[in-house]
């Protein structure tokens, strides 16, 4: 239900603006969430008494119910076409025009159950509804045969009149009404360009026109002011809104619009919002003060065009929160903007991408809002860097001339240094916040880790030591240890705080090629840094000769001695790896030097062994040697090449 306007609401706001101690009022935060039972938003209407919202789909054939924040509290479905929707003046009805159905449908808004169904007659087609004096008035039609109906509700049985324009309509008229000013209905034209306005006097029961006039229509949405006596159309034209008296369609005043008005409403107090198309997304949502000197208060809501075609924008019951459904990809946005009538303050802040540390930078930014800021109005001024991670306070600024500011700071740490500007907000104006990042410069610390490039036996237990040089107070180095592998994962191995002489040591056990990386964080005066170390490993290798009748010291090694008859086994076992082959190479002893006859790579099984039958007839009386070796990358690359060593045989008869 509506409420009177005070008379002094409007003069009150002027001297809160005008005076030049303001109070601190922090500002609320504004919200939007998802009416996810919807796929379009065409009206909507505000139950105060039950904290409630009714937000009507005609495609969807459902109305969505939420609280004051867009929350569901139930569906109502069923409604095939579903379009206009009034509340009773107790708030205790609601009646809803169904066009697919040819009924206006009653819903008790406490419970959400279905009360009444009043029938308007087959293909009647009814769209817009208005209660006015214990009647339900409805446009109904199509088109030119488009006309105006009545349900008698103070009838013993409600009864539907029908045919009681007294206008041509170019399509279902748009129906307004308002308790505060009883026995008035207001009828718009709205869809053909002349854009009649009718107002009807129903204090009879039977409505008569009293007064009409064309005003160049199209208009897009329409709101009664609190005391009924008034009318804010969204039109006509793109580019403004026009207030007209309904006793005798003077003009009033305009509410000029920089694009297409699309939604109206007007609060309590006599405050007018309208939505716009907004295709340049420069702003969507105005704010009119009731006294007309002062400025228009603009937001942005939304990133997309504002929906089109209905009623999506209201004021809650009391007038203190403003709702805007706006569309994104299919799914309404129910937003409640929490201190619409306080201008919305922009702050923007701007510091250079990258400055040195212990040298002076500037900071500079602006502060606008609709309604300019005096000079001297103080901003708060936090910097946030790693030496202060909860922010350090560098006190207030000053706004200059149109919003100005800017001061210079001399940061003691490097890294990430974020200045985070804050204007608190006062009783016209809403609060904001904004900051940007520079990368201040640090120092590049010393840091090495030995060893690097070296190459060590299978399981040897290998000493590592990072150093690190001067730093400013972190002195810890970790040391990761990543074998060569995708089975291996990199390792934290050690950690800690270097000694007095910068060192940090760790003892590795060596299988594997392995990239050692020692790493120093940062702190606030030197850059953080890693270096690696790669060493090699080799593998082991061990080499059995099988079948042979005996061994025996000659020409300097040990031999064994087989029958030619025997054919020899040699037998290799490396640490297993997958993939792993070995290289078998035979050379024999001729013309005072060893000669490569026979080599060839042998798969090792999962224990890493490997079994080869020397066959043939060999020739007696010569000198053979044979060795198992690894070579990186004939199976795998996981350890460096490693020679096995050479096992010595000959053949007697």
């Amino acid at each position: 239900m509506r409420r009177r306007t005070l008379t002094t609401a409007a003069t009150a706001l002027a001297v809160l603006i005008s005076s030049a101690a303001l109070a601190a009022v922090p500002a609320a935060a504004d919200s939007v969430r998802p009416v996810e039972a919807l796929e379009d938003a065409t009206d909507m209407v505000v139950d105060g008494a039950h904290q409630r919202v009714f937000i009507a789909d005609r495609y969807g054939d459902r109305i969505a119910v939420t609280d004051s924040k867009g929350a569901p509290l139930g569906t109502l479905t069923g409604l095939p076409q579903v379009g206009d929707l009034e509340l009773s003046p107790d708030s205790g009805t609601l009646y809803v025009a169904v066009r697919g159905a040819d009924k206006i449908v009653a819903f008790d808004t406490a419970t959400l159950t279905r009360t009444a169904e009043y029938p308007t007659g087959a293909q009647t087609i009814p769209s817009r509804v208005a209660y006015a004096d214990g009647r339900l008035w409805f446009g109904y039609g199509d088109q030119w045969d488009s006309e105006l109906g009545m349900v008698d509700l103070t009838a013993e049985t409600p009864t539907v009149t029908l045919d009681l324009a007294g206008h041509n309509f170019s399509s279902p008229p748009q129906l307004y009404a308002d308790p505060d000013n009883p026995g008035t209905l207001l009828a718009l034209d709205a869809h053909i360009s002349s854009g009649p306005m009718v107002v009807y006097d129903t204090s009879s029961g039977t409505p008569v026109i009293s007064a009409s006039a064309e005003k160049g229509g199209f208009y897009n949405d329409a709101a009664l002011t609190p005391d009924g006596q008034n009318v804010v159309v969204a039109g006509p034209g793109n580019r403004a809104l026009t207030e007209y008296r309904l006793s005798d369609l003077a003009q009033v005043r305009t509410y000029p619009v920089p694009s297409e008005p699309e939604t109206v409403a007007v609060a309590p107090d006599g405050t007018v919002a309208a939505t716009v198309l907004d295709t340049d997304d420069v702003g969507d949502t105005y704010v009119f003060p009731t006294d007309p000197a002062l400025p228009v208060n603009v937001r942005n809501l939304s990133r997309d065009w504002m929906p089109w075609g209905g009623h999506t924008t209201n004021w809650s019951a009391d007038g203190s929160e403003l709702f805007v459904i706006t569309d994104t990809y299919y799914t309404p946005q129910f937003r409640v903007v929490d201190e619409p009538r306080k201008y919305a303050a922009t702050l923007k802040v701007t510091a250079p991408a990258t400055a040195p540390r212990a040298k002076s930078l500037t900071v500079s930014g602006t502060l606008t809002t609709g309604l300019a800021l005096p000079s001297g109005t103080p901003v708060k001024v936090t910097r946030t860097d790693m030496e202060s991670p909860d922010g350090k306070s560098l006190g207030t600024k000053s706004l200059g001339t149109g919003g100005k500011f800017s001061f210079t700071d001399t940061p003691p740490a490097g890294g990430k240094v974020t200045y985070t500007v804050t204007y608190q907000g006062d009783a016209a104006h809403t609060s904001a916040t904004a900051s940007d990042t520079v990368e201040v410069s640090r120092a590049k610390p010393t840091l090495t880790l030995n060893n690097n490039g070296k190459v060590y036996n299978y399981g040897a237990d290998v000493k590592f030591t990072a150093h690190l040089g001067t730093t400013y107070k972190n002195r810890k180095v970790e040391i990761w240890a990543n074998p060569f592998g995708s089975d291996k994962p990199n390792k934290l191995v050690k950690s800690g705080t270097v000694d007095s002489s910068g060192n940090l040591s760790v003892v590795v056990d060596l299988k594997r090629k392995t990239t050692l990386t020692a790493k120093f964080a940062g702190d606030a005066r030197y850059q953080p840094r890693s270096v690696t170390s790669t060493v090699g490993a080799k593998v082991s290798i061990s080499t059995v000769l099988s079948g042979h009748y005996k061994t025996k010291y000659a020409w300097n090694h040990t031999y064994h001695w087989f029958k030619v008859s025997k054919d020899p086994v040699v037998t290799a076992t490396l640490p297993p790896y997958g993939g792993r082959k070995q290289k078998l190479q035979i050379q024999v002893y001729s013309g005072g030097v060893w000669q490569t006859t026979y080599a060839e790579y042998f798969k090792l099984d999962s224990a890493g062994r490997s079994a080869v039958q020397l066959t043939g007839t060999p020739p007696t009386g010569y000198r053979f040697r044979v060795r198992n070796s690894y070579i990186s990358g004939s199976g795998d690359s996981v350890n460096t090449t490693t020679y096995g060593t050479w096992k010595y045989f000959t053949f007697t008869s």
